[in-house]
């Protein structure tokens, strides 16, 4: 049987589309250490239309089962390595 998953929104506000992706970025770093934290899965959206998410992090699947830590969108290749 498959173990239920929930999904935490937390409302936050910011003045632009980057900004906002700017916060996300901090919120997920700040939060990384908790094993349940899925930065692939962070999306960000304007107030008003809320199912037209923008992806924050890359989400492709690495061997193992890891993720890309890269930014959406990037550049070259796809990496599990952290980059700062």
């Amino acid at each position: 049987m498959r173990k239920e998953r929930f999904v935490v929104h937390l409302p936050v506000s910011a003045t632009d589309l980057p900004a906002a992706k700017r916060l996300a970025r901090a919120i997920t770093r700040a939060l990384g250490f908790l094993p349940d934290v899925d930065p692939g899965e962070m999306t960000v959206s304007e107030e008003d239309a809320q199912f037209v998410r923008h992806r924050v992090f890359c989400d492709t699947r690495l061997d193992g089962g890891r993720r890309c830590r890269r930014l959406a969108d990037h550049d070259g290749p796809c990496t599990a390595a952290v980059s700062r």
